[in-house]
Parts: structure tokens; sequence; C-alpha cells
């Protein structure tokens, strides 16, 4: 049998390139410019490799009965790890991907094909202006996995967005969002400050040496009107292989302290990593 060999192409917004991993065998990470974006393996599509994408699986496993189908909106595609994800511990759920990277989309789906039979649409286009036309209450779950480089856009970070992403969200449905930064939190802080805006419950995920400042990283922030499952959540956290807590209730008001909800006249990007954060050798 063949080895397999990178694939490497340019596509919409940069280079991406498909490394094999010497050690699964059907398994590919897939980097764009570099840094790191997604890891996929064909023949076990619920392992999920990266910190931030474990701990979004963790919260994804809370919600509703195990196993029940749902309805998901993802903004942000990569190589479609979590939507695969999904569909391999919830058979039957409905899901749209959402990526303004066309060649990105194709490169995935020409080498990482999708599971047979798995409800999953691909949407080329601006996550925003797509949230913007989608119906109200139609997603159970929507995650906002979206970096323009390796920064979260600053129209996906402020109130206006926020009010959408709630909108299109049924009335008990769940937002995550991955997003990176490093102390003094000012970003982090002010997206927790945004969504209290609009939502009731809130959480936060991250590996506890990110939350005291040691170094840069990604933190999942959740979101919803109905109360979190923090107990289940704290307990699949804390006994993964890459452990992190969970910030809710008093300890995330302390955290967010005076940060403000982000205007779309103010909004920012996510801050740029530091050299060397997310990349590989």
């Amino acid at each position: 049998m063949n080895e397999p060999i990178p694939v490497t192409r340019t596509v919409d917004h940069g280079t991406a390139k498909l490394m094999p991993d010497v050690d699964r065998e059907r398994a590919w990470l897939l980097t764009v410019d570099g840094a790191p974006q997604s890891y996929v393996d064909l023949d076990a599509p619920a392992h999920l490799e990266f910190e931030y994408a474990r701990r979004l699986g963790h919260v994804l496993d809370t919600v509703g009965e195990p196993g029940r189908p749902v309805s998901v909106v993802h903004l942000g595609g990569g190589a479609l790890t979590l939507p695969r994800y999904v569909a391999a511990t919830r058979p039957g759920s409905r899901q749209d991907v959402v990526d303004a990277d066309r060649g990105l989309l194709a490169l995935v789906t020409e080498h990482l094909p999708l599971p047979d039979g798995a409800d999953i649409a691909l949407h080329t286009a601006d996550a925003r202006a797509w949230l913007e036309a989608a119906p109200d209450a139609a997603a159970d779950v929507l995650i906002a996995d979206v970096f323009g480089g390796s920064r979260v856009p600053a129209h996906l970070t402020s109130l206006t967005y926020a009010r959408e992403a709630e909108r299109v969200l049924r009335a008990d449905g769940v937002y995550l969002a991955n997003l990176p930064d490093a102390a003094p939190f000012a970003f982090l802080r002010s997206q927790l400050a945004t969504l209290a805006a609009v939502f009731e419950e809130l959480a936060l995920i991250a590996e506890p040496g990110v939350l005291r400042g040691r170094r840069f990283g990604n933190a999942v922030l959740v979101a919803s009107h109905r109360p979190l499952d923090t107990a289940a959540l704290s307990r699949r956290t804390a006994s993964d292989a890459f452990p992190a807590r969970v910030e809710h209730a008093a300890a995330l008001r302390d955290f967010i302290g005076d940060a403000r909800p982000v205007g779309d006249e103010d909004a920012q990007p996510s801050p740029e990593p530091p050299e060397g954060a997310f990349g590989i050798g």
C-alpha cells in the first residue's frame, strides 16, 4: 500500500497543507500558512486531537440526551472535525457548516471525504452574513470557530453579532466559541461581557496555566438561556488528557470585572498570537 503523502494547495485565504499522521493510518493534520487548523482521523471521527476541540466535544456531549440528534451550525469549517464528531456521536443530526474559503472546503472534501449518510450542508459565505440571513430558532447548537489567519475577525465579536447568534438558536440552545487570548485577557473579558448581555448563563473552559496568565492559549466560551451542566462539564474536562477548569457563576463574574460589551464601532479582532504559539516545525 502506498504511503500517504502531504498535499499542499493555495486556497482563498492562504496556503493549506494536509499532512498524514505517521502514528494513525488515516489521520491528517490541516495547516493554513503553517498554523495548525484541524486534525481528522477518518477511521475514528469521534477522536478529537486538539485541546480546544476536545473541550468543545465535552460540551456537545452534555447537550441534551446523549446520542440524541441535534441541529448544529458551525461557523468556520477547517477540516470539518466537529461536524464529523457530531455525525458519529449523534447520528441523524442536521448540520450546516459556513466557511468563507471555498478552496479550503474543496480541498478538505476531496481528500478527506465526509462520511456517507451524514446530513452536513456546506456553505461558502461570510459567517456573519450567513447568520443574518438564517431563520429564527433554527439550531440547537451554534459553534463559532472562525479565524482570519490566526485571529478571530472583529465583526464576529460584537453585541450585534451575539444577538444574531442568539436569534438563530432555539430557546434552549447553546452557543460555543473558541477564543484565543493571554493575560490580562482584555479580549476574552470583553467577549464574556458581550455574551453576558445576551445570554443568561455563561461558562468558560480553559487550561489552568492559561487562566493564571502563564501562556497564550484557547478558551472555550459557553452561553445559553438555560442552566448549563457545569458539574458534568467539570468532571469531563478535569479528567481529560489535557485537563481544564470550568469557570462559572461568581468566579466568572469576577473574571469579567469591569469589561463592557463590544459595539460594532469598537470591535477588535482577537490578539495576534506570539511567535510559535500555535506553529509546528
